[in-house]
């Protein structure tokens, strides 16, 4: 589908900068704007076959003379998700071909029917908070934490934009409360682990146990999405009590980390059994040791997640999804 741009004058404040994936419109859009976004979805294209790799280096080159706005991104009737224009990793919402985590798009289809709160660490612009909150993906309510002041006053923006239905927290998480440096050159890829670095910024850390009470209550079910950089093990010796209750586990087990540190932790210190998507099987399989990932993983520059849980009724949904009884999941 062609992408269809409705200018906007400049003689007022201008409307806001909307892109369809399903109609291809973009709305509010000067003549350099529609030619940029063209540029980026042909680049998007062009470099889909390479797992995007050139894709965030040609947006930078478009960033030198692209306007300092916000693009939103409709996905889905009642979700809008903003991010600013020319962004080297969002931008690829742009094509309608692209679908960001596609075994995460899975999961949250498959469990749109189940009553749950989604815990959303590292949030960063809040992509699956604003999709799980919305009626496609059941309507859940959702906690989105995270820790970058920038990435946060995005987030907050696109939970305003999405009536304020998910509750944004800015912290980090890990093992113990305190405070962190956060550091990092990439908004999607900030960090509290390693040594502390100029530039960054001095974070508050909490627990996933600290949510008890305050934002989560005990006898009700959870998704926890923990894509926290590298403190995935600190955040999960911080959450012994909630890992206990009926919940679900979501980590990312990054593509160039051939030891799969994650996966190997939930296998040998924890009770937890582990899932991940086979492409061959084209479901989630358990997982009874880390061979498998050797080829799943396939990209060295692309994240890859298992799921952990304990809970009975979370096993029972994950085997039963079914990517060819739910629409939009033909390319897994």
């Amino acid at each position: 589908m062609g992408l269809t741009i409705s200018h906007t004058a400049r003689m007022t404040a201008p409307e806001p900068l909307v892109f369809d994936p399903v109609t291809g419109v973009l709305t509010g859009a000067t003549l350099l704007e529609g030619t940029l976004v063209r540029l980026m979805r042909a680049g998007a294209r062009m470099t889909s076959a390479m797992s995007y790799r050139g894709f965030a280096a040609g947006c930078r080159l478009l960033k030198t003379v692209a306007p300092d706005r916000a693009i939103q991104v409709r996905l889905g009737p009642d979700a809008a998700f903003s991010f600013p224009f020319a962004d080297g990793y969002w931008s690829l919402l742009l094509d309608p071909h692209y679908r960001y985590e596609r075994d995460i798009n899975l999961l949250f289809r498959g469990i749109a029917d189940a009553d749950y709160t989604l815990v959303d660490c590292g949030a960063n612009f809040g992509y699956w908070s604003t999709l799980v909150t919305s009626r496609l993906y059941g309507a859940h309510r959702s906690v989105a934490i995270e820790p970058s002041s920038r990435n946060f006053k995005i987030l907050s923006n696109n939970a305003s934009l999405n009536g304020g239905r998910f509750q944004p927290l800015q912290n980090a998480i890990g093992s113990k409360p305190g405070t962190a440096r956060l550091s990092g050159s990439k908004h999607e890829a900030m960090t509290i682990a390693g040594d502390a670095a100029e530039g960054g910024e001095d974070v508050s850390v909490i627990t996933l146990d600290s949510l008890i009470g305050p934002h989560l209550d005990l006898k009700g079910r959870f998704v926890i999405k923990l894509d926290v950089e590298g403190v995935e093990i600190e955040a999960l010796r911080g959450g012994q009590r909630l890992l206990e209750t009926d919940c679900v586990l979501i980590c990312e087990d990054h593509g160039n980390d051939r030891n799969h540190t994650i996966s190997r932790h939930i296998l040998d210190h924890t009770s937890l059994d582990l899932f991940c998507f086979d492409p061959q099987t084209r479901r989630f399989e358990h997982l009874e040791d880390v061979s498998s990932l050797d080829r799943i993983k396939t990209s060295t520059n692309w994240g890859y997640n298992v799921l952990a849980t304990r809970s009975r009724f979370w096993s029972q949904r994950i085997r039963a999804i079914d990517p060819d009884k739910i629409p939009d999941s033909s390319g897994l």
